[in-house]
């Protein structure tokens, strides 16, 4: 479907949550100013947009805002678009033939909606099935983190989780479902509290639909896929 380069058309796209990528959006000079150059460039941009909402910032409560905010952006909820904070993730001879689905559920995600730059909050479940080759825990914890930090669509984000897996493990026996609530959705535009939205990957083995079952059983989710 084609969008038209007007202003209608692009709250369109963002209000149904679509990505238009598997992967982050990213420019070529991306990594051309390191992070306290983008920080100090940041800080103007939130000082400037407070003061163009009518905010006193010489309120003690309000100065150090901007720089807190561009701190964050850097170093904190944005810090998964640089790919020297990917996670190393060590992998292991699986010695003892396990055989079974692995999994690994009630990951946390904190991520930010691309199109509102509001947060993302739910649940992460990765199970893979090994080929000779295992992960420690903890990595896939931290690979859930690392691609949630940025700004995200779920859909992206439940993909590049699996990808970066399947790369990892050299197999293609990956799923992963994620169930999160949309703060663009609970808390402006329809204002639901109540809705969340699931988004599933499977791959390889995960395909058929005993597996897959059996994965969704694990994590105890009824939605059908």
């Amino acid at each position: 479907m084609a969008f038209d380069s007007n202003i209608e058309d692009f709250d369109a796209l963002g209000n149904e949550h679509i990505g238009t990528s598997e992967n982050t959006p990213m420019r070529n000079d991306a990594f051309k100013l390191n992070s306290e150059e983008k920080i100090d460039i940041i800080k103007d941009d939130v000082r400037h947009i407070m003061e163009t909402l009518g905010l006193d910032l010489t309120d003690d409560s309000l100065n150090g805002t901007p720089n807190r905010v561009a701190k964050m952006f850097v170093n904190e909820i944005f810090g998964g678009l640089d790919p020297d904070k990917k996670p190393s993730a060590s992998t292991f001879e699986n010695k003892y033939k396990y055989g079974e689905m692995l999994v690994e559920k009630n990951i946390t995600v904190y991520s930010t909606c691309e199109h509102h730059l509001l947060p993302i909050v739910g649940r992460a479940h990765i199970a893979y099935i090994s080929n000779g080759t295992v992960v420690g825990l903890s990595k896939m914890n931290r690979i859930v983190d690392y691609f949630a930090k940025r700004p995200q669509v779920q859909e992206r984000l439940t993909i590049q989780v699996v990808r970066e897996l399947q790369d990892v493990l050299g197999t293609k026996d990956v799923a992963c479902v994620i169930d999160a609530k949309h703060l663009c959705v609970n808390s402006r535009g329809i204002r639901d509290i109540e809705s969340s939205t699931v988004t599933s990957e499977f791959g390889g083995k995960f395909k058929d639909m005993a597996t897959r079952r059996e994965f969704l059983d694990y994590i105890k989710l009824d939605t059908k896929f």
